[in-house]
């Protein structure tokens, strides 16, 4: 008797992570059920598993209940606008996501028997006075200023969770993730990767906040990924940053885009925007010791291939 597929739900599945994370585990020999209602997912991330047997798509706002008949053995929650841009066009919908729509996969993971994994999120530290930031410091957040329905989403998501691990008994992971890059990401989604990009393919000046001394670590998608399996494959409970290490101020990157693109973009500096973090560096010494993860791309090497990603995109 043939042994059943693994068949994994995951919700923003059409988005930047969500899309990579549906080919991952169809890679792995698992049925992939992605569910997204599209407000900043694209369905160009997906269209090439259209007529893959093993995937299906279920177009649904997560904040509602959701039904799915037959068994489910993983539930990975990665719903969410997740750049400054989009959670201040939706800050309604972020926090319904981040908090409703947790809440009902949390129900479904309790429903089905099913391991539970958190995307959660860097912004949880808030504007941090901790560096570089370990899963053991609580942040510094403002609840009420304009990036707080994200980083509140997120923090509460992160708690009923844990919860329902307390409470429910339910199997769950939860992984911060810190900024990440690569195909797929939206050209206009106001972070500072396809921001930049799209400005120096353009010849436009590459916009920098403040004096561009805020620092930010940047890892490549493929690199987190692995991550987030190994992640699921282990049997820790708590939170676990991901992302890479390496520190760069948004004005030495600024400076290697320039490079790598070969654009005669000059740079401009504009006012930084409330609340922006100062510094933004992950400790993963504890996914190093767990997971045995660590990053393996340079920055200069996966910019080169985003580059060539959104010049092929742009010429579609």
């Amino acid at each position: 008797m043939a042994q059943r597929k693994r068949i994994a739900l995951i919700t923003g599945g059409g988005g930047f992570l969500g899309s990579h994370l549906c080919d991952r585990c169809l890679e792995e020999g698992m049925k992939v059920l992605c569910v997204d209602n599209f407000i900043t997912g694209n369905e160009n991330n997906i269209h090439h598993l259209a007529k893959n047997k093993n995937f299906e798509l279920f177009r649904h706002d997560v904040s509602k209940e959701i039904k799915i008949a037959g068994p489910v053995d993983y539930v990975l929650h990665f719903a969410s606008p997740a750049s400054p841009v989009d959670y201040m066009n939706y800050p309604i919908p972020t926090l319904k996501v981040g908090s409703l729509g947790t809440h009902n996969t949390l129900g479904l993971a309790k429903l089905k028997k099913a391991k539970f994994l958190l995307a959660s999120t860097s912004e949880v530290y808030g504007d941090p006075q901790q560096h570089p930031q370990k899963e053991t410091y609580w942040g510094h957040v403002n609840p009420i200023g304009p990036r707080g329905v994200y980083d509140e989403a997120k923090r509460f998501a992160e708690a009923i969770t844990l919860a329902y691990h307390r409470y429910h008994k339910i199997d769950t992971r939860i992984v911060r993730i810190f900024n990440t890059y690569g195909p797929r990401m939206r050209i206009n989604d106001g972070r500072v990767v396809p921001n930049f990009i799209y400005q120096a393919i353009h010849q436009k000046p590459l916009t920098v906040y403040g004096k561009g001394t805020q620092t930010r670590s940047f890892c490549y998608y493929s690199d987190l990924i692995d991550g987030i399996m190994r992640l699921l494959r282990s049997r820790y409970t708590g939170p676990v940053n991901l992302g890479n290490p390496t520190e760069f101020t948004i004005l030495e990157f600024a400076r290697l885009v320039i490079k790598i693109s070969k654009t005669k973009s000059k740079i401009v500096f504009k006012p930084l925007p409330q609340d922006d973090p100062r510094q933004r560096q992950p400790d993963v010494s504890l996914a190093k010791k767990l997971l045995k993860w660590q990053p393996k791309f340079y920055l200069k090497d996966g910019l080169r291939k985003t580059l060539n990603w959104f010049l092929d995109f742009q010429g579609r």
